[in-house]
């Protein structure tokens, strides 16, 4: 097996010699192309066929948006967003024209250039597919219009654990839920420093709920997404009040899913969901153990519809999941949960033998 491939797109020489360099120190990867802009991108994309594609999004003659939805369109390849946190807000329209995910511009430093290295080689090996504007948030919107909730809170509880491919799965989920859910959503989804208020404001366009980044004090309320910040954790207290953890700077995951699912099932008990979504590795698995135990609702992203099958495909394999369900029907999944419906057990027990 060869070397990963990969084609750098960017306007500044710096930025591409930056990126070429951290590249260049991993004998697996080799830099087989560079683009100044989107339109040189889409024909060397076709060109060398490359098996990742490193984006920024601020360019001339074509900007990134439009490169990555001609790519998507026409001859699909993982995409990895490269951008300065200033960007954050417009890198996250990238998510969802089919972009695979975005980190900030890296520093020639040991440990921003691991990561960095490490983020292409997980993207370099997901397939993806001819991407469809809009296509799964309209699914998802068609599934939960029949559920009408009159503005009576619930003392119930939605935890969301997320990581790769997460942003536009959340799009599609949180788009079907209607104005007045009656129940707060907590998500914990990992992400690099600085983009998180620039998913909330991209993630505020496509639902009816508010969105917001979570802060340390304030009760959670029904009809609220309450998304952690990524430099620190969260959880909630006995008092339903959001509480921020001091992160470690051998934390893994961050923010960490297990922490957020943790705290819900002790505050929550029989009352929670856990939602488990596309990512790497196990985050989120003690979590979703942990509601499970309490007597939770479970559910986790099938393996159709994730962008990598990792923390969902660990869930599954712990027996902590009722419910296993494609990202379309993931929003009416919550919605039976709050509405007091069954059937997850049985559900759940089918799609797992299979």
């Amino acid at each position: 097996m060869g070397p990963i491939r990969v084609l750098i797109v960017d306007d500044s020489a710096f930025a591409r010699d930056v990126i070429t360099a951290i590249l260049s120190t991993d004998d697996e990867i080799k830099v087989v192309g560079e683009a100044v802009n989107g339109r040189e991108a889409v024909e060397k994309v076709r060109e060398l066929k490359p098996d990742i594609v490193t984006m920024d999004i601020e360019m001339p003659v074509m900007d990134g948006l439009g490169a990555i939805e001609m790519i998507m369109a026409s001859c699909a390849v993982p995409i990895l967003v490269v951008t300065t946190r200033g960007d954050a807000h417009t890198a996250y329209a990238a998510i969802s024209k089919g972009a695979l995910d975005l980190v900030v511009k890296p520093e020639v430093n040991l440990d921003c250039a691991r990561e960095f290295i490490d983020k292409v080689k997980l993207l370099s090996r997901i397939t993806v597919i001819t991407h469809i504007k809009g296509k799964r948030a309209a699914d998802a919107l068609k599934q939960t219009r029949k559920h009408e909730f009159k503005g009576i809170p619930s003392d119930k509880a939605v935890a969301i654990a997320s990581s790769t491919g997460g942003p536009e799965a959340l799009s599609v989920i949180l788009s079907g839920l209607p104005e007045k859910f009656p129940c707060p959503v907590l998500v914990a989804q990992h992400i690099s420093d600085g983009f998180v208020s620039g998913m909330v404001e991209w993630l505020k366009r496509v639902t009816k709920l508010k969105v917001k980044v979570a802060e340390e004090g304030e009760t959670v309320v029904p009809g609220t997404v309450y998304i952690s910040p990524s430099e620190k954790h969260m959880e909630v207290n006995d008092a339903k009040a959001v509480v921020l953890v001091e992160r470690h700077p051998k934390d893994i995951y961050r923010p960490s899913c297990d922490i957020l699912l943790s705290s819900v099932a002790r505050v929550y008990g029989p009352k929670a969901a856990g939602l488990i979504l596309t990512g790497m590795g196990s985050d989120g698995v003690l979590g979703m153990k942990k509601v499970k135990e309490a007597g939770g609702t479970t559910m986790a992203q099938d393996e159709k519809s994730s962008i990598v099958f990792g923390m969902p495909k660990v869930a599954i394999e712990n027996g902590c999941i009722d419910r296993i369900l494609p990202l379309d029907e993931i929003g009416e999944g919550i919605l039976r949960f709050v509405s007091g419906g069954g059937g997850f057990m049985e559900r759940a027990g089918a799609q797992a033998g299979r």
